[in-house]
């Protein structure tokens, strides 16, 4: 039997290891989020040029996209529950009230795209969210619903949304970041 170790496996960088712009750059956000400085921004800002290409994209998606804020959090709630990511899907609580998240949305989140409350554009945009999950693809009957409600830029900003959450959540998983500590 393997056993799976919850240290972290690449400790989050110092100043002088995450550099100047990650640090300050992690320190700022830990304010906005009433957290520590986040360990994910000090961990990946070990690779200092990785890291501001990074930010640049990811600022693109959330909070800068195209989908409103509101969906852009309960998209990337449920890929973070999907992937088993706690990290994630705690910061994205705290954001996500501020984008309007209720206590019931953070329920239906758990429960998926088929659960009673969700507007059509909800559980659309859920629905291609674990798809995308599931097979890293959509069917053409997922596509369909799509489209009702989202234009081509919106799909594109959703794909790569959810592929960006996976893919955090891989890094977060797989390096252990820890939970960061709330102020």
């Amino acid at each position: 039997m393997s056993t799976t170790t919850t240290a972290p496996r690449i400790a989050p960088g110092t100043l002088r290891e995450a550099g100047p712009f990650a640090w300050g750059f992690a320190q700022l956000a830990g304010l906005v989020t009433r957290t520590e400085a986040p360990r994910l921004f000090l961990t990946m800002g070990r690779a200092h040029r990785l890291f501001r290409g990074w930010l640049h994209f990811a600022g693109r998606l959330m909070p800068g996209g195209k989908l409103p804020r509101r969906e852009t959090e309960l998209v990337i709630l449920r890929v973070a529950h999907r992937r088993r990511c706690a990290y994630e899907y705690e910061h994205h609580v705290a954001l996500g009230r501020r984008a309007g998240i209720t206590a019931a949305d953070l329920e239906r989140v758990l429960a998926g795209p088929s659960a009673d409350g969700w507007t059509a554009r909800e559980r659309a945009i859920l629905t291609a969210a674990d798809a995308l999950h599931d097979t890293q693809d959509l069917d053409d009957a997922t596509w369909a619903l799509l489209r009702e409600h989202l234009d081509d830029a919106a799909v594109i900003e959703l794909i790569l949304l959810v592929g960006h959450y996976e893919m955090l959540a891989t890094f977060v998983n797989t390096l252990r970041v820890q939970p960061d500590r709330h102020r």
